[in-house]
């Protein structure tokens, strides 16, 4: 019997070869043995997001799900969540997404029952710079800026925007202090989501 060579450029492939698909099947089988777990956590996120839109911060995983599934539904003719809190107020929360200087961005505002005064904000990233852009997330004192904003201008058209200088404190609120352009894509955003919703912003 021939003693096989372990040097040889056939047992090499082989030996790598089936190395590969030992390591591709192992990968296989955890990814989809986490992908229950994976998307549970994908859509208790994204509860957590709503509710700190509703200014509901800062609770655990099993009260954020409790709570979220007793005061929000989801409009899926609008594309929106209508949420009735403990006291029995009604606030509409909006979806929104856009584009940042290194990624997208996304946030979720809540209005109230007027469909014009802001009644909390929440805005996510993918990867913004720390401690300047990535504020957008990390900062909750300025999230809570939006907090009374209207949308709305005298002219009816679309005025909630982050600015560098403020001239209309009813809507407008500060960029972010080095941040300019994740500033602007936030801006963007509300400015272009909301257009998306104005038939049901106006009640038409």
């Amino acid at each position: 019997m021939s003693k096989l060579n372990t040097n040889s450029n056939a047992y090499i492939i082989i030996y790598s070869t089936i190395l590969v698909v030992i390591v591709a099947f192992l990968l296989a089988f955890v990814s989809s043995s986490l992908k229950d777990k994976q998307e549970a956590n994908v859509a208790l996120d994204k509860e957590k997001q709503i509710l700190n839109s509703l200014n509901l911060r800062d609770k655990g995983d099993e009260e954020a799900h409790a709570l979220y599934s007793k005061i929000v539904k989801y409009d899926e003719a609008h594309n929106l969540f209508v949420c009735t809190l403990e006291n029995g107020d009604v606030k509409y929360v909006f979806p929104l997404k856009g584009m940042g200087l290194w990624g997208g961005i996304s946030g979720y505002l809540a209005l109230d029952a007027d469909k014009n005064t802001v009644f909390g904000a929440y805005f996510n990233h993918e990867s913004e710079t720390a401690g300047l852009g990535a504020e957008i997330k990390d900062s909750r004192e300025w999230q809570e800026r939006f907090i009374g904003k209207k949308v709305f201008g005298g002219d009816g058209n679309i005025a909630l925007a982050v600015v560098k200088n403020i001239d209309n404190s009813a809507s407008q609120v500060d960029a972010v202090t080095g941040a300019t352009l994740t500033s602007n894509g936030v801006s963007d955003m509300l400015q272009n989501g909301l257009s998306e919703y104005m038939n049901f912003l106006k009640g038409e």
